[in-house]
């Protein structure tokens, strides 16, 4: 089917631990620290060299593990790899006795939308050290200039743009394209705007796709994303779309029916227009989902895979969320323990009765297309595709960092070895990114990501939970510390919701009040609650909805007023005052949205029909 899937969408059925449950160890470890008897210390100039030694190193240049080796790290670059009977250590070394540890290369989730920064040390504790983001916003820049720095914590990050959408975008601040002529002029501002790829979306339409593909190829950046519903995914591959996610176009592809099924989704696409109301499962192609599961044809599944191949078309299949759209009627989901980490505004967004609102007929389909895409995915990888590991994190029960995990678990289960799992979270996305220079592998020369693992993950999987310590940027950070993280996380998760508290006040006295409160609170108890923007964004439009507008308004001056540079909060005051009939203040804030943010296509499309009238 075209999973056409995206951003805070659908669940999965957990049937494991929290990534950091550990067996028991002795009260000796978690991590032993030992300093080498030194003469002078390092020159000040000169980073103390991190060693690791007696370490089983599993490095992913498909050798076999290694046992008994020593790894010299001198800032945050590995400077040395060898056996530990051959390797000195410098006598000036924070030496790490690491045996009967496994150390694997940094992860990678190759999918990921997250927009909480307090969280983002969640990445970390999971071990994995690096992120692409599907759709890039202003704080995402703002996060990796933090991070490079080593202000923030938190993984290394490969962005896109705006999601790049057909004339009736499925998401608020996309970038909507009606035809070739927008879509080039929207490659060119993305250029500009630094973005390391432009994401393209489900509801493109022809001309305008071909035209991003065109211009992409000019200006010389890449284009990733979802197959259009006006595409099909040969046709994507041929005109150099760089990865492909969810398996959109693919079971249509692998179908004796496939024309039969474009045709569908171009009726589907014509309608959604025509109505504005963009849906990934149309009522012509729904009609055909069991018939394409039914008419899968090994020869054509084929002749696609090996097009991918020569012409180096990538797949993010993100199994984890393809699951959960058969699975997140599992009443289970609610007693995940990994809960306990996340924000009241995300877990208030996870309902599993309402994430697709499926029929249980529907969801029993939906079960069966994820087990023929899972065994599709172990043909992909025997035909020689590039898989990348990604969860879709942000979408219900897709948990960050923690979910990576669930995805080495569902690719070894679609039949790639463990070796080719971790693979997919490691060397793939470096030689995906151009990056061998630096990530995917632990050699001399690289930068010093690592995970050091309690089992060996080539023997399970599962493993790979198993953490021990992690080394990122050169720094480890032993089990204490990641422990730490996730406590942090837990803790900031059980503060109470401040746009609940100001709901209710609104509601018995009124919005001054509440905005009072909010300051008082702030003031009084500021680990109390969540003073986040996203809580006043979220309870604005609540307000919005209720039409309250004046409400709303005060609710939405008090967040430009508390994020000053944020783009969205200006953009939603705006909204709000353009409800409420106040069209010079409307376009005064969709004005000033656009001077923090150019790419906010919203504002600049609302812009458009408040100056025309």
């Amino acid at each position: 089917m075209r999973r056409s899937i995206g951003l805070f969408l659908v669940p999965f059925l957990l049937s494991c631990l929290v990534a950091q449950e550990t067996p028991d160890t002795p009260a000796s470890e978690p991590a032993q620290r030992a300093k080498a008897a030194a003469a002078a210390p390092a020159p000040a100039d000169e980073p103390t060299p991190l060693v690791l030694t007696h370490v089983t190193l599993i490095d992913m240049t498909g050798a076999a593990a290694k046992p008994d080796m020593t790894v010299i790290i001198s800032g945050d670059r590995i400077q040395r790899v060898g056996k530990s009977s051959a390797t000195p250590v410098p006598k000036e070394a924070e030496v790490v006795d690491a045996n009967g540890r496994f150390m694997i290369p940094g992860l990678w989730d190759m999918h990921v939308h997250w927009y909480e920064q307090d969280y983002l040390g969640l990445f970390i504790a999971n071990g994995v050290t690096g992120v692409r983001i599907m759709s890039g916003a202003p704080l995402h820049y703002e996060w990796r200039k933090e991070i490079e720095a080593g202000r923030l914590l938190g993984p290394r990050m490969m962005i896109a743009s705006a999601i790049v959408d057909g004339p009736k975008p499925l998401w608020p601040n996309s970038i909507s394209v009606k035809d070739a002529t927008e879509a080039r002029q929207a490659v060119d501002q993305i250029k500009q705007q630094g973005a390391d790829f432009v994401k393209v979306y489900s509801f493109l339409p022809r001309d305008a796709y071909l035209a991003i593909a065109d211009e992409s190829k000019k200006q010389g950046i890449p284009f990733e994303g979802h197959v259009p519903l006006s595409m099909t995914a040969e046709e994507a591959s041929r005109a150099g779309q760089k990865s492909i996610e969810h398996m959109t176009g693919i079971l249509e592809a692998c179908s004796s029916k496939e024309g039969e099924i474009f045709n569908a989704a171009q009726a589907d696409l014509a309608e959604d227009i025509a109505a504005n109301q963009p849906t990934f499962w149309g009522p012509h192609v729904a009609a055909l989902r069991q018939a394409q599961l039914n008419t899968y044809n090994p020869d054509r599944a084929n002749a696609l895979f090996t097009l991918f191949k020569n012409n180096g078309t990538w797949q993010c299949p993100t199994l984890t969320l393809l699951h959960a759209l058969g699975y997140d009627d599992d009443p289970a989901l609610i007693r995940d323990p990994r809960l306990r980490f996340m924000p009241q505004s995300v877990k208030a967004s996870w309902d599993p009765s309402k994430a697709y609102g499926e029929t249980p007929e529907q969801f029993t389909l939906a079960k069966e297309e994820f087990e023929t895409e899972r065994q599709i995915v172990g043909v992909m990888q025997q035909s020689g595709v590039g898989i990348l590991a990604g969860t879709d994190t942000l979408n219900p029960f897709i948990y960050p960092g923690f979910s990576l995990h669930d995805e080495l678990g569902y690719l070894v289960q679609a039949g790639l070895t463990p070796v080719e799992a971790l693979q997919a979270a490691t060397l793939n996305p470096a030689r995906f990114m151009g990056r061998e220079k630096d990530l995917g592998t632990i050699e001399a020369g690289k930068l010093a990501d690592m995970v050091l693992l309690y089992a060996n993950p080539l023997d399970d999987i599962t493993n790979t939970r198993k953490i021990w310590a992690v080394i990122y940027n050169g720094k480890l950070y032993d089990h204490q510390a990641l422990d730490k993280m996730l406590s942090q996380a837990e803790m900031l998760a059980k503060r109470k919701s401040i746009a609940a508290a100001m709901m209710k006040t609104i509601q018995e006295k009124d919005a001054d009040a509440a905005v009072q409160q909010y300051r008082q609170l702030k003031a009084s108890d500021p680990n109390g609650y969540d003073f986040g923007e996203n809580e006043l964004i979220g309870l604005g439009y609540q307000l919005i909805a209720m039409k309250k507008y004046p409400e709303a308004i005060a609710v939405f001056k008090l967040s430009t007023d508390v994020y000053p540079k944020s783009y969205n909060t200006y953009d939603s005051l705006a909204e709000a005052y353009m409800d409420n009939g106040s069209k010079n203040l409307a376009v005064e804030n969709y004005r000033k949205s656009l001077e923090l943010n150019p790419q906010n296509t919203n504002a600049s499309e609302k812009l458009k029909v408040l100056t025309a009238q």
